[in-house]
């Protein structure tokens, strides 16, 4: 009875295990399905987010992410034209640029900066610590110039120093290979390449080029490593072929600077024109400064004085009034004049070697204010004036060289009193250019067509359009009388304008300088004289004007002989033939 009892408890508790094992089996089975399902469930949930984020990368965070690929590896950056070359007529060059290296810095790069790398950096760049520290410090800015345009061999210095943050990029220097001798014409550029005088500036648009754009890879340390592409290449600037002749640049400076230091004169200019085209051959100042190297040069110095300054002109005045009354048939150049000094409006009029009668061609010879001042009140005031016009004072001389000078003259004919006639006639009450009074000599040289004047070369197959202003007559006549006032034995006023081997013709003038106001001062003049060689045929216009000569200021002891050491080694330089 025992033993069935214990048999049936025995097969109850195995039923009941058997039944616990199955719970347990059940229990695992539903356990391992949750934790299959989760894992599931989070392998999606990260694949969403994976998925996500790529398309948020490809699409809406592209372009930032593309900035900042830009900003830290990859760059687009300029690749400099090189600014057009000046050359003169002869395709000598004037002005040309060579390759310069930058250092630039961006400031938020600067982590890890040492106080030695400073002080090299400042050694390499000659510059003091300070001013160094002073664009390092500049923490709001991602691009500042440390310093610009030096030597390659500096770049290399700064390149090897590996420093994050500094970096270098190629420009242009320009360089002027004739210095101080051209600078008045040629001018000079600013920091920034850009022509700041003379036709620097006037032709800056040419001469400027087209930069180009490359794409490029850096490394940490600024270094390229890769160029991934060209998307514009640079264009350089055009070449400018000017009308001097470097030659004749060179014996016009030269003179011109001998003469001003001899005299001990504040300043002076030559102006030299080719008589049949009206190309500026020459233009030169003194003093004057080396475009090069401007450090101490003054705005005095760099002052284009023949384009520029203004001045009466004297008796370089006198042939272009007796020119008109020839032209007009009122004289001819046998016209005898009273030339006793007389009185105009309360002012004397009176001459330095006085002569109590003279032709129309002592007149200009002898050089008499009274005589020409008669000439000049045979026409009505309109006549006058509008003749004066036509000339070219008052008014620009048209080569649109910056600066160029208006001059002073009456704005209307209606403003003219007896006084300012008499006065024009022997270059005073008037102001004028050197270039101007270059420029009205060409009528003579011309038969009174008068030359537009040019800066740049003109094709040998192109003739210049001149303006008539008198008849050929009238203008063979007054060069016949120029001739006579530089021969000997004539009584001229600029024999020392002559010139070994070739006749030679021209005017002197000397005037008192006027300061406003403060009105003409008593022992400051202007010595000049302009002219033209050879007398026969004339090939050369040339005008000379020296400014407060000390001791001897009169323009025939003074300009004149500037005038003959430019003339002749000019004539020899073009070959001209000698006909004297």
């Amino acid at each position: 009875m025992l033993a069935n009892q214990q048999i049936r408890k025995f097969y109850s508790l195995a039923e009941n295990m058997g039944s616990y094992t199955q719970i347990r089996s059940a229990d695992k089975a539903q356990h391992t399905f949750s934790r299959s399902r989760g894992i599931l469930i989070f392998a999606i949930v990260l694949t969403t987010a994976i998925l996500g984020r790529l398309i948020y990368l490809n699409t809406v965070s592209n372009h930032f992410l593309e900035n900042q690929l830009n900003t830290r590896i990859s760059r687009v950056v300029k690749i400099p034209a090189m600014r057009g070359v000046i050359t003169d007529r002869n395709n000598n060059p004037l002005a040309v640029s060579t390759p310069v290296a930058s250092v630039w810095v961006d400031p938020t790069e600067l982590d890890n900066l040492t106080n030695d790398q400073v002080n090299k950096l400042a050694t390499v760049l000659n510059m003091t610590v300070a001013e160094l520290n002073a664009k390092l410090n500049q923490k709001d800015k991602t691009f500042v110039y440390i310093k610009r345009a030096i030597s390659p061999e500096q770049a290399k210095l700064v390149d090897d120093m590996q420093i994050d943050g500094i970096y270098n990029i190629q420009e242009f220097k320009r360089y002027y290979p004739s210095g101080e001798v051209a600078a008045h014409v040629v001018g000079f550029n600013n920091i920034d390449d850009r022509g700041s005088e003379g036709i620097e500036y006037a032709n800056d648009k040419n001469l400027l080029g087209h930069d180009g754009v490359q794409q490029i890879l850096r490394d940490r340390q600024g270094r390229v490593i890769e160029n991934t592409g060209t998307a514009r290449p640079a264009t350089n600037g055009d070449t400018i072929t000017l009308s001097i002749d470097n030659r004749i640049q060179y014996v016009a400076y030269n003179a011109l600077k001998n003469q001003v230091e001899k005299t001990h004169a504040k300043g002076g200019s030559a102006v030299v024109l080719d008589a049949k085209t009206g190309e500026v051959l020459s233009m030169v100042n003194y003093p004057t400064y080396n475009p090069n190297n401007r450090e101490k040069a003054t705005l005095d110095m760099i002052r284009n004085r023949a384009a520029i300054d203004l001045y009466e002109p004297g008796s370089t005045m006198k042939p272009l009034v007796v020119a008109k009354a020839l032209d007009l048939g009122i004289v001819t150049p046998d016209t005898v004049f009273n030339t006793i000094p007389y009185s105009v409006s309360g002012h004397l009029i009176k001459d330095v070697h006085t002569s109590p009668r003279m032709t129309v061609s002592q007149i200009i010879i002898k050089s008499s204010d009274v005589g020409v001042s008669k000439i000049a009140f045979k026409m009505t005031p309109q006549t006058f004036w509008t003749y004066d016009r036509e000339v070219g004072f008052g008014q620009k001389v048209g080569t649109h060289f910056p600066g160029e000078a208006k001059g002073i003259f009456k704005s209307s004919w209606k403003d003219l009193r007896p006084l300012d006639v008499a006065s024009m006639s022997y270059g005073y009450a008037v102001s004028v250019s050197l270039m101007q009074m270059a420029r009205a000599y060409t009528l003579f040289t011309n038969n009174g067509c008068m030359l537009p004047i040019s800066f740049y070369k003109i094709d040998s197959n192109i003739t210049p359009t001149c303006k008539q202003i008198v008849k050929p007559k009238a203008a063979e006549q007054v060069r016949d009388m120029l001739s006579k006032v530089t021969e000997d034995g004539a009584g001229g006023t600029g024999r020392l304008a002559q010139v070994e081997g070739y006749t030679t013709a021209g005017k002197t003038g000397t005037a008192h300088k006027n300061r406003g106001k403060a009105g003409y001062l008593a022992n400051s003049y202007v010595g000049s004289f302009v002219g033209y060689a050879p007398a026969t045929n004339p090939r050369l216009v040339i005008a000379v004007m020296i400014d407060e000569p000390r001791g001897q200021y009169f323009g025939g002891v003074v300009a004149a002989p500037v005038f003959s050491d430019i003339a002749g080694p000019s004539l020899h330089i073009l070959g001209v033939k000698q006909d004297k």
